[in-house]
């Protein structure tokens, strides 16, 4: 029962101390449950993240459910599950009772002018570790780089271009390597 509570308390605080959403909060996910905990690893995190943008759903929560399903089966991904979207739900719920103007209020204001700046230095901080610790094969890094330039060229030159579309393109491009080059683990269980 201990590690259901765990589960909860660590993941009510990073869904409580993080601003910005799910990209901001995988810094303090891989910190809390990779180098604290050790409850995943790190290519578990980085192919948790992956799955978890993949799929329907916020990447926080999708990234908590599979780590607490890991650590303790169901009753594990329900708790962590519950203790990453609770601090949110009552503090959103707070201000919608207390606060009718809310964001109007100048200080409030200002701070989440403050917030928005510090929550993409979490996303890009997140970004560096994970490609840090990405393994250094061509493929994955041409691919990288690859969808990189796409992205910047569709912001800087406003073109009408889905990110979802590009994810595809990229999974695509993945599968038929992976069906040309066949499995890559070696009858041996070695990875070529």
């Amino acid at each position: 029962m201990s590690i259901l509570l765990d589960l909860f308390l660590t993941f009510a605080k990073i869904g409580l101390f993080t601003f910005g959403g799910g990209y901001a909060m995988i810094a303090m996910i891989e910190n809390s449950c990779v180098e604290q905990k050790q409850w995943i690893t790190h290519d578990e995190m980085m192919n948790i993240t992956v799955i978890a943008e993949s799929t329907p759903g916020p990447i926080a929560i999708n990234c908590a459910t599979f780590t607490g399903y890991k650590k303790a089966g169901f009753p594990g991904a329900l708790t962590a599950t519950f203790g990453i979207i609770t601090p949110s739900f009552i503090v959103i719920y707070l201000i919608s009772m207390f606060l009718d103007h809310f964001l109007e209020m100048t200080m409030i204001a200002n701070a989440f002018k403050g917030i928005k700046i510090a929550v993409g230095i979490l996303i890009l901080d997140a970004a560096a570790a994970m490609i840090k610790k990405m393994q250094k094969k061509k493929l994955p890094g041409t691919i990288l780089v690859c969808s990189c330039m796409i992205m910047l060229c569709v912001n800087l030159f406003a073109w009408n271009f889905s990110s979802i579309s590009l994810m595809l393109m990229a999974a695509i491009v993945s599968l038929t390597i992976f069906i040309l080059r066949g499995s890559p683990v070696r009858k041996g269980g070695e990875e070529r």
